[in-house]
């Protein structure tokens, strides 16, 4: 699968089913710059097993202001819809995975 760009008219489509890590960014946050790579990892490690949403906080403050994000990077794990856990700032790929892994 590919990582999809989501905005606040698709959100609540991309992330309706299955596991879903979405990505809630900002084109001029380092940390968010540092993890980019390790989502692309974790992209083509998971495959079709999980969903990969980014969401660029400046151009969809509905969204973001929806889940509280007020840090970024914030990473939301969902499934079917329902946000099922949580992490904030830059993480490792193997912490990432086993957040993930919790959830399938």
């Amino acid at each position: 699968m590919a990582i999809t760009n989501a905005t606040d008219q698709t959100f609540a489509q991309e992330t309706a089913e299955g596991v879903v890590l979405a990505d809630f960014w900002a084109p001029w946050c380092g940390p968010c710059k540092m993890i980019a790579p390790v989502l692309e990892e974790l992209d083509t490690d998971m495959g079709d097993k999980v969903k990969i949403v980014k969401v660029d906080v400046d151009e969809n403050q509905e969204t973001a202001g929806k889940f509280g994000v007020m840090s970024i990077p914030t990473l939301l794990v969902l499934k079917n819809g329902e946000v099922v856990d949580k992490t904030v700032g830059f993480q490792p790929k193997e912490a990432l995975a086993e957040l993930l892994n919790k959830h399938l």
